[in-house]
């Protein structure tokens, strides 16, 4: 069963694989029989005011390690939490994957790079947390929307940076501690209408007369210049990559809030570094449409999980 079609297409001098998603009868999305889940939270990391949480999914039922998924929120770097994203984090944990979706540091309250230092810190969390929460930690995809799709990327190719370490992690019974000897390496990434180059979408907000978008990069980044450096085309296409995990892009159609363009920057600069990357289109789709509950959605979800189980070796 194929939930998208595979067109061939040059796009501003890019020769890239589409998926354009189309639709199919009945419930033939699901690619896995969907079974009852159970979700409870849980302190990760200590925080300014109190520890992070984490909102864990998982079927009730399951035995064994469970494939892991960490889920990174979006809200422009502020705002939001890790319930965001909980429509495709119960539909995956209900196709048999433990989903984690965290808490983080957000501006204007912390800036960059807290945010992705704690998306590292959080993977860390999960490997030294795996036996406990019954997670296979042999290959761990990251999620994340928009601007959480950027922090999920950040982290993805910095993933043992300096500037990703010094989280303070829960490890059993023991109080809140650094672990950055554990690596923060992940498998995979699914980025949905992701916000890879902050500078670029800061400029294309400003030109637009998107004034809270504006607001929140100057919040979180403070600076121009640290909106380029946390830019992912730009580190993966000066050589500063630590990784490049396979990723899935998913692109709405109708997204105001991320410009096409940056989109192809960042499928440019895998390619351009020999990177796996598939890119899903979403025709007349606005951004974040996979928040609310749709047969678009439901295709999203759909083809998350073919791109996961694939990374998993079709488990």
């Amino acid at each position: 069963m194929r939930v998208f079609e595979v067109f061939a297409r040059a796009v501003t001098g890019l020769l890239m694989l589409i998926l354009v998603v189309s639709g199919l009868p009945g419930g033939e999305t699901a690619m896995a029989t969907e079974q009852q889940i159970t979700e409870h939270d849980e302190p990760w990391a200590r925080g300014d005011a109190g520890p992070l949480q984490a909102r864990i999914y998982r079927p009730a039922a399951a035995a064994g390690p469970l494939p892991a998924l960490l889920d990174v929120h979006g809200g422009a770097w502020s705002a939001f939490d890790r319930t965001a994203g909980a429509l495709y984090d119960r539909a995956l944990a209900a196709r048999g994957f433990l989903v984690v979706a965290i808490d983080f540091r957000q501006g204007p309250e912390h800036q960059h790079p807290a945010a992705s230092r704690d998306v590292a810190g959080a993977v860390r969390w999960l490997r030294l947390n795996a036996g406990r929460l019954g997670a296979d930690v042999s290959r761990i995809g990251l999620i994340g929307s928009s601007s959480g799709g950027h922090l999920a990327l950040l982290a993805g190719v910095w993933p043992d940076v300096a500037a990703h370490q010094g989280t303070q992690i829960f490890v059993g019974d023991a109080g809140p501690a650094a672990h950055d000897e554990v690596s923060a390496r992940v498998d995979y990434v699914v980025a949905l209408w992701p916000v890879s180059d902050p500078f670029f979408r800061y400029r294309y907000a400003r030109r637009a007369g998107i004034d809270r978008l504006v607001k929140a990069h100057d919040g979180y980044y403070g600076s121009e210049s640290a909106m380029r450096e946390a830019s992912v085309p730009r580190i993966v296409v000066a050589g500063e990559a630590q990784q490049l995990p396979d990723v899935l892009v998913v692109q709405p159609g109708e997204d105001s809030n991320v410009p096409v363009e940056m989109t192809f920057e960042l499928l440019r600069a895998w390619q351009s570094r020999g990177g796996y990357i598939e890119y899903a289109y979403f025709p007349d789709q606005p951004h974040a449409f996979g928040h609310r509950p749709s047969p678009a959605t439901s295709r999203m979800i759909a083809l998350v999980e073919d791109f996961a189980r694939r990374q998993l070796g079709g488990l």
